[in-house]
């Protein structure tokens, strides 16, 4: 005969009170389902002042719908929150501290709304936990950040809560499974409601995974963060991308890399076919990409450059483009894209031959900064400044067993990112020599 005990009381506190707060909203929703006008109420009834609350929020997709839902809760009822997003990009994320509905926030991007938090601040209005890079972030949610909520996005759901993120998936798993395994709420936002299961065209979030959905007043908003009117790349950036193919790609062998954002980067890719084939270099370097879908891979891709792309997020007019090419990108069977933010930075960090990014400041030994007077852009400034310490350390220590990556060992690798960074200075010295001649002032930046 087989007994059934109930946990000791001692051990569910979390389970209790969380079954405490979704009593309180039942009566606003069918089922999981939420009604879109009644989204402010309910989070006022499921918040509590102080919870840690994850809102979804990269450098693209944003669950905007929720952010500003959130923005309108009465800060008498609500208050005092610990905030945990992953990029502050919209103004809405900024207004909860203004308005004392949050506190306190830990982050990993802030570019478009650095000023701001410097300024809030200053102001005593805003207090930073600290800045992270993505993958310590999520990796804080099952440590010492463990939410209380989550607030996310999806493309569609069904009516029992399971659902669809599209090609852009991105960081949505990350941020959701800590909450649904340690009895969090879970409220995902989404552009279409379906009646049955049958009707996504795959679950990428299950339901027992999802507290409650609601439909959005309107999609859900993407930064098409990378598609830029290529008209302005310039001819300093083909110089530099003609520099660093020769000076770094085929001098250190780059094979794999993340190519990070930016004209520079697009430069790059679009002149491999053309510049890096007259050098004999196809097959040799750039074969391995952690890379959003650029248009600007495109001519790489068509000429066989190009094996295989992991990707962060989407692109917005690529989706026919990459549903064609399932050799290329990670596709489901449907040919829709399978983005993995968290699967990506792991790779771009710890996976590739060479990085590709951008700061505030830096100095002639690497040492990097996104953090300056009045203004705190974010976690590059953590990146960058281990990203060097690692290659330091790496350049002095031997090879040690197991750190294999890529078939070739971690501390072997180092070495490689240091020559390069050494290569990329020389390089910089000498083009800023030259452009100081008045001859190629036409150059400069």
């Amino acid at each position: 005969m087989t007994t059934t005990t109930s946990p000791d009381a001692r051990w569910t506190r979390r389970r209790t009170e969380k079954q405490r707060r979704l009593e309180q909203v039942r009566a606003l929703a069918d089922g999981v389902v939420l009604p879109t006008d009644k989204i402010v109420a309910a989070l006022e009834a499921l918040l509590v002042s102080g919870d840690r609350v994850v809102l979804e929020g990269n450098n693209q997709k944003q669950a905007d719908f929720l952010s500003r839902a959130l923005a309108k809760v009465d800060p008498g009822k609500v208050h005092d929150l610990h905030m945990i997003m992953p990029s502050v990009g919209r103004a809405e994320h900024l207004d909860l501290f203004e308005q004392g509905i949050a506190r306190k926030l830990d982050f990993s991007f802030a570019g478009t709304q650095s000023l701001r938090i410097s300024q809030l601040l200053e102001d005593g209005l805003l207090e930073i936990g600290a800045i992270h890079t993505y993958i310590e972030l999520y990796s804080r949610l099952v440590v010492d950040l463990i939410p209380n909520v989550v607030l996310a996005a999806g493309f569609m759901a069904d009516r029992a809560g399971n659902i669809y993120t599209g090609p852009s998936t991105e960081d949505t798993p990350a941020l959701i499974e800590p909450a649904a395994f340690s009895d969090g709420i879970v409220i995902v936002q989404v552009n279409q409601l379906v009646d049955d299961v049958s009707e996504l065209p795959r679950v990428d979030i299950p339901a027992s995974w999802v507290d409650f959905v609601v439909v959005a007043d309107k999609p859900f908003y993407i930064e098409p963060l990378f598609t830029r009117d290529l008209r302005h790349i310039k001819p300093v950036h083909v110089l530099m991308a003609m520099m660093a193919i020769r000076g770094i790609y085929e001098k250190h062998n780059v094979q794999s890399l993340n190519h990070g954002i930016g004209f520079n980067t697009a430069a790059i890719e679009l002149i491999l076919p053309t510049y890096g084939e007259s050098l004999g270099l196809k097959g040799k370097i750039c074969r391995n990409w952690t890379l959003n879908p650029h248009p600007t891979l495109i001519p790489a891709i068509e000429s066989g450059w190009v094996e295989s792309v992991h990707c962060f997020g989407t692109e917005l007019g690529m989706e026919n483009y990459i549903a064609a090419r399932p050799d290329v990108f990670f596709t489901e069977r449907d040919g829709s894209l399978r983005s993995n933010r968290q699967l990506c930075q792991l790779a771009g960090q710890y996976a590739v031959d060479l990085f590709i990014g951008a700061t505030l400041q830096v100095d002639g030994d690497g040492h990097s900064s996104t953090v300056t007077r009045g203004r705190l852009a974010g976690w590059q400034v953590l990146a960058a400044h281990r990203t060097w310490a690692m290659i330091r350390a790496a350049d002095v220590m031997p090879p040690r067993h197991g750190w294999t990556c890529a078939n070739r060992t971690r501390a072997a690798r180092m070495p490689i990112w240091s020559a390069a960074k050494s290569s990329w200075c020389r390089w910089s010295r000498r083009f800023r020599r030259a452009a100081s001649r008045p001859s190629l002032k036409r150059w400069t930046l």
